[in-house]
């Protein structure tokens, strides 16, 4: 089964409502000259709004950028770059991108000790699998996927990426933000100050209006002002495997994240960035270990953290 397809089955209502928005209704958008494009980005809901007048065809440059990218991240088409990668264990002449986000998952691999590993897709797809047939994985099937996971052992260049006999890599806990840094560049090379962007993870550029910032909702209600920065949440049971098992695997151990965590909140200047500490942020045991992680990395920081 595929992953998205797993988690959009899987995903419970209660989960889905726990993590953060943008509403961009609460004022008209004729008054403001806000348009609003929303449609999915990766298999989830996405949404950009330009405060500008004539924007569609800014829209619709974005809209077009987001499905090249799906073209490389996607792991439910079985083309992208990513699947080919993970079906052959090596990809020639990658895209630039792929490589540029491989290098950013490698920096939030080292800051926060190994545990955002992006090679734990065997594991991912041993619970999975399992879940499907209405059990937990067995020590072998664990022992199995553990075997092949390992970040260290991932090579990543410009012109080849390869991968050990039998390993896969997901990109769900940074290619989401990744989009967002991209369609955000790509505004920006089109001459636009004033965006928002949530293609699961928020980048905003500017402000929605001259006296008006962009704002998102935050778990719990709470809301964030966000200018020229970018904001991510993880929730470790915003989707599960069987109701208990949350999506979040530890690499060390293969197994879901802890009851610590009911959702952390990271802002940073790359949606990317703050995207991967988010994830990796469910697996640590407190704030102080978040917030030394994100202060290992330029302009990170801990917004939220909600205890289970």
């Amino acid at each position: 089964m595929k992953r998205r397809r797993f988690l959009t089955i899987t995903a419970g209502l209660a989960g889905a409502s726990a993590l953060p928005g943008a509403a961009f209704a609460a004022a008209s958008p004729a008054a403001e000259q806000l348009s609003v494009w929303r449609g999915t980005a990766i298999g989830s809901a996405a949404t950009i709004a330009i405060a500008a007048p004539d924007a569609q065809a800014h829209l619709d440059a974005a809209r077009a950028e987001i499905a090249r990218l799906e073209q490389v991240f996607s792991l439910f088409d079985a083309q992208s770059q990513l699947s080919r990668l993970n079906r052959d264990g090596a990809l020639e002449a990658p895209a630039l991108e792929l490589v540029e986000c491989l290098s950013l998952a490698g920096q939030i691999h080292r800051v926060t000790d190994g545990l955002f590993d992006p090679s734990v897709q065997p594991l991912w797809a041993a619970w999975a699998r399992a879940a499907a047939e209405g059990r937990q994985p067995t020590a072998a099937e664990l022992t199995a996927a553990r075997n092949v996971t390992g970040w260290q052992r991932v090579s990543v260049g410009t012109d080849r990426i390869a991968l050990p006999q039998g390993a896969a890599l997901t990109l769900n806990g940074i290619a989401q933000g990744y989009i967002a840094d991209r369609v955000a560049a790509l505004m920006t090379a089109r001459g636009l100050g004033d965006v928002f962007i949530d293609s699961g993870e928020f980048r905003a550029m500017g402000r929605r209006a001259p006296d008006r910032e962009w704002e998102a909702t935050l778990p719990g209600g709470a809301t964030a002002t966000l200018r020229d920065r970018a904001m991510a949440t993880s929730s470790p049971m915003g989707t599960s495997f069987d109701g208990k098992a949350g999506h979040i695997l530890d690499p060390r151990r293969g197994q879901p994240a802890g009851a610590v965590w009911g959702s952390v909140t990271v802002t940073a200047g790359l949606a990317a960035i703050a995207d991967g500490l988010s994830t990796a942020a469910c697996l640590m045991p407190d704030r102080a270990s978040i917030e030394a992680a994100c202060a290992k990395l330029p302009d990170a920081s801990l917004t939220q953290a909600l205890a289970a």
